[in-house]
């Protein structure tokens, strides 16, 4: 086996560990270092140096893990330290800290960035990821800006100081582009910023002012015909589609009645609910359809002033009003009108 390498930038200097770094960052050790790491109080050196021993170790075995000690130029000792384990084949997982002096200087970063290069060029990785508490928004930053991208959430995935905890997984593989193109960056980027559901829902009218509303087999409450969006379709085909998947039917779309935001319910996240006008229709128009028996297990038409006790506390604000004003687009919040 190689003996480890040195790795530097430039300015940044990635060694392995050596004897008199022990003492020098067991006293830097700080109550960060003892939060993330889980340490019962500071690590005792003899502890480190074991630690130290072992990483050699698995070094010298089979380069399951890599150490380094991270160097500054013009600073003496240890800044911080950097490592690579391989956790199955191909895949690897990088850690780090940066030492209290020395935090905000970009040193996780780049000593991230030095190491991912080594353990896909030099250890044949495939993959990489990092695990972060989510509440360790410094280390969550320091992943998206080495290029992982946020993949989940693993529920409960770890214990800190006794405490049952999620875990945020960020993800890098090889052949991904890099995070200084722009498909690296969008992607990126994408891994992180918001994703609302949209949903789309038809309001369909009879010629009496009454309004379409579908008995569902998931919820005692009346709801309209439609539902979510499916990933890169737009709103109105969604809506369409789950006309005909509902009813058998696509009737046209006449246009948007109202656009509302939904809070977090039961257990949704909020979301963009877009509601369609599906036109004024005679009463007769419910003998051709054909709900399917699954998801739809029957249809009937409602005054605006039956609705109280059938349909969400949601569609009760917000029916009536745009059933009593078809033609205007209502914008809403939570079913209530935005100032």
């Amino acid at each position: 086996m190689p003996p480890q390498p040195t790795l530097s930038d430039g300015e940044l200097t990635l060694r392995p560990w050596r004897g008199d770094d022990i003492e020098v960052a067991h006293g830097l050790t700080d109550e960060e270092i003892v939060r993330w790491f889980d340490l019962d109080g500071v690590t005792p050196q003899d502890g480190l140096a074991a630690a130290v021993e072992r990483w050699h170790q698995l070094y010298a075995e089979d380069r399951s893990l890599v150490a380094f000690v991270v160097e500054l130029a013009g600073v003496s000792g240890p800044v911080g330290t950097v490592a690579a384990r391989r956790t199955a084949d191909g895949v690897g997982t990088i850690t780090w800290s940066t030492f209290k002096p020395y935090r905000g200087r970009r040193i996780a970063r780049r000593a991230v960035q030095l190491i991912v290069v080594y353990a896909f060029s030099e250890l044949g990785l495939e993959r990489l990821q990092v695990e972060v508490d989510p509440e360790n928004r410094a280390s969550a930053r320091v992943a998206i800006r080495s290029g992982f991208r946020r993949e989940g959430l693993l529920r409960g995935g770890a214990t800190l100081q006794g405490e049952r905890r999620d875990l945020a997984i960020y993800g890098l593989r090889r052949d991904d582009p890099r995070a200084d193109t722009v498909t690296g960056w969008t992607a990126l980027m994408d891994s992180v910023l918001p994703k609302k559901r949209v949903i789309a829902h038809v309001v369909i009218r009879d010629t009496g002012g009454r309004v379409l509303l579908c008995k569902v087999s998931y919820k005692s409450d009346l709801e309209l015909p439609g539902g979510v969006v499916e990933p890169d379709e737009d709103p109105a085909t969604g809506a369409l589609r789950e006309m005909e998947e509902e009813l058998g039917v696509s009737l046209p779309l006449s246009g948007v009645i109202a656009i509302d935001w939904l809070p977090r319910w039961e257990g949704w996240g909020d979301a963009i609910e877009i509601l369609y006008d599906g036109g004024v229709h005679d009463p007769s128009l419910i003998d051709t359809l054909h709900p399917d028996g699954f998801e739809i297990l029957g249809l009937g038409w409602y005054a605006a002033d039956e609705l109280a006790g059938l349909v969400s506390p949601l569609n009760q604000r917000r029916l009536p009003a745009v059933l009593s004003s078809p033609t205007t687009l209502h914008h809403l919040r939570d079913g209530n009108p935005i100032p």
